[in-house]
């Protein structure tokens, strides 16, 4: 029989209820006796009867010895509560380490299965002390070759190293090894092509943060590497690790001052982090290096609009304009001057919108909209018929039934002036 766990089981196994005290125990500790005893125990039950009685004899001792060391001699309802709390905390602490050491046995099992399948067998051909690294894997860093083994048959044989790394025991194809003498320094450029061969394969195989680990030994041999710092500043974006991104693209724009590809990356990485001032600082700056760059102008037009600069947005989008006009840059420039209170204006850009994308169902809705905020209806509605006729639009169906209203009302006042 197990031993008691806790005060609230013992009480139960006594029939005794809180508080109590050593004379009540004893009492208990008879009573239950002289129903538990092997020498009335039914043919058959006399092992259980004897175990019961030893659980029960195990309770009353413990309940005794508790209720001498207490003050008063009496051992409180509130005592019995605590205790059994904390035998309870003290029964999931360790079913929690009993889980977590089982988890990790079937861990190291499984990576063993994965990673060392010719642990139980004798080498083909034994190496001793030969020090070699993984080109697919340099992370792992220098590894130790204790065995060349080889499975298959016929033309299907393949050669296999088995090598002991900082990480554990790996199984690597012994054609991906690269023997290490120590004798010779590691040149720092061949680290960095190295890591990065390996960071493009992950970037490949759609694991972004295996590429990040692996460019970080990159940067640390080559810190001022624009092409590792680019690298490794795409490998953070698509791994999500913004704020690690936004470093790497502030490394990036410190080593390459003489291109707006860092600017670039980082006015986009600023924004997808919400930062969208430093975002405009770095958009800026990219307009200051390629002045002729329509896209850049737009986007720093863009930003600004978020920022309620409305006039620096503006001027940034008229600049945009006048290098290589497009849809969006137009729509933008509407949509700026509509929040600059600027109706003429805002006119205007959707109609060169509607000239430039005359098939675009956004220009006819955004000059469908812009007319409606002035008396040009008939206008508006053939704007909107138009916008309909290139494609559905709910708000613009909207748009088209208010001002077919409100037409009658205009001509009725011209006709009474």
């Amino acid at each position: 029989m197990p031993r008691v766990l806790d005060l609230e089981q013992a009480l139960l196994l006594l029939e005794l209820e809180a508080p109590f005290d050593k004379r009540q125990v004893q009492l208990a500790r008879r009573r239950m006796a002289k129903r538990w005893h092997p020498d009335i125990a039914p043919p058959g039950r006399q092992h259980e009867h004897q175990r019961h009685l030893q659980a029960i004899n195990e309770a009353a001792d413990e309940l005794e010895r508790l209720a001498e060391t207490s003050r008063s001699g009496t051992v409180s309802r509130n005592a019995v509560k605590v205790s059994a709390a904390a035998a309870r905390r003290a029964r999931e602490e360790e079913g929690r380490r009993a889980y977590e050491a089982e988890q990790r046995a079937r861990e190291h099992a499984a990576d063993r299965a994965r990673h060392d399948p010719f642990g139980a067998r004798v080498p083909d051909h034994s190496v001793v002390h030969r020090y070699a690294r993984c080109v697919s894997y340099p992370e792992w860093g220098v590894g130790t070759v204790s065995g060349i083994y080889f499975s298959g048959d016929g033309d299907d044989v393949q050669q296999w190293a088995r090598m002991s790394f900082s990480v554990g025991v790996r199984t690597v194809p012994a054609g991906s090894l690269q023997f290490v003498d120590f004798s010779k320094p590691d040149p720092g450029a061949e680290r960095v092509e190295r890591f990065m061969t390996a960071a493009q394969h992950a970037l490949a195989e759609g694991d972004p943060a295996l590429a990040a680990q692996r460019l970080i030994y990159a940067r640390d041999a080559d810190p001022s590497n624009p092409a590792v710092l680019r690298l490794l500043t795409v490998a953070f974006w698509q791994a999500g690790n913004l704020p690690a991104a936004g470093r790497a693209v502030r490394d990036w724009g410190r080593a390459e001052t003489d291109r707006p590809t860092a600017e670039r990356y980082a006015s986009r990485i600023y924004e997808d982090m919400g930062a969208i001032d430093l975002a405009a600082e770095s958009a800026e700056r990219v307009t200051r290096r390629v002045p002729q760059d329509a896209s850049a102008w737009a986007r720093l037009g863009r930003l600004r609009l978020r920022l309620l600069r409305r006039d620096a947005a503006i001027d940034a989008l008229e600049r945009a304009r006048l290098i290589e006009p497009s849809l969006e840059i137009m729509l933008d420039l509407a949509l700026a001057h509509h929040l600059s209170g600027d109706v003429g204006a805002e006119v205007s850009a959707a109609e060169a919108a509607t000239t430039l994308a005359p098939d675009s169902p956004r220009a006819w809705s955004a000059y469908a909209h812009a007319l409606a905020r002035t008396d040009r209806l008939r206008e508006c509605i053939a704007a909107c018929e138009h916008a309909l006729g290139l494609g559905d639009d709910h708000e613009v169906r909207d748009l088209l039934e208010r001002t077919r209203a409100a037409l009658p009302a205009e001509l009725a006042s011209r006709t009474a002036a």
